[in-house]
């Protein structure tokens, strides 16, 4: 079935092009495959970004709660790149953060995204949750939460859900769909466990799809089977 408002998770690398840095090309990308899915439906999108090519790995020598708190700035940066990025596309978009950052984006509200959505625009979440202990998986599952989205897209580098990692185990059965309590009882690492019980406890279906290959993004939106889809059954 068609998504009709759903919630794209994409990790930093999205945008770094293999870098740990914005890439203006894989920048590019994204947004034309945004734009492509948004063209083939009537879709409301919102979208979740990491900032693991700024800042992955970084702060291992600091203090957590410090490291977190450059990490959800990282957030704000690739996310005020895309958005504009989007705008270039001619895509009507708008930034929340979920800690204030006065003259970058409008501080995280609940309702304003919410008619954002309604009126069209492509809203994007950045900040993470506003809290240091917190991975962008959650402040996806959060956020897709508060909105009521139906279905929240992992952006991830390989085709779906394995039993195992496949490019260590040639031996790895991919999944095409599974229910939350079946991935639970096999132990899969789909997200943090926090995430994955959001999703859970909310009814939002979870679609992990391979986003570098062109027009993945639109038919995972259009209900394509493809990737591996985990869903309350």
């Amino acid at each position: 079935m068609a998504s009709k408002r759903a919630l794209l998770k994409l990790s930093g690398e999205s945008l770094s092009g293999g870098g740990s840095s914005i890439d203006s090309a894989s920048l590019k990308r994204t947004a034309a495959e945004i734009k492509t899915a948004l063209n083939a439906g009537d879709i409301q999108l919102a979208v979740v970004i990491g900032g693991g090519n700024l800042w992955r790995g970084a702060g291992k020598s600091m203090d957590r709660v410090t490291a977190d708190k450059i990490g959800m700035l990282a957030t704000v940066m690739n996310s005020l790149a895309l958005n504009d990025s989007l705008k270039d596309a001619g895509l009507k978009c708008k930034v929340f953060s979920a800690s204030g950052v006065s003259g970058f984006a409008e501080q995280f509200n609940r309702e304003k995204a919410v008619k954002c959505l309604e009126k069209g625009n492509i809203v994007i979440f950045a900040g993470g949750t506003g809290n240091p202990f917190f991975t962008t998986d959650t402040t996806a599952a959060l956020r897709a939460a508060e909105i009521k989205a139906d279905l929240l897209l992992k952006a991830t580098q390989v085709d779906g859900i394995y039993s195992a990692d496949p490019k260590k185990d040639a031996n790895a059965v991919k999944y095409d769909s599974l229910s939350f309590t079946e991935a639970i009882e096999k132990r899969l690492k789909i997200m943090d466990s926090e995430a994955f019980s959001l999703c859970m406890q909310s009814n939002i279906s979870i679609s992990v799809f391979d986003f570098y290959k062109d027009g993945n993004l639109s038919k995972a939106l259009s209900g394509e089977k493809i990737g591996t889809v985990v869903e309350n059954r």
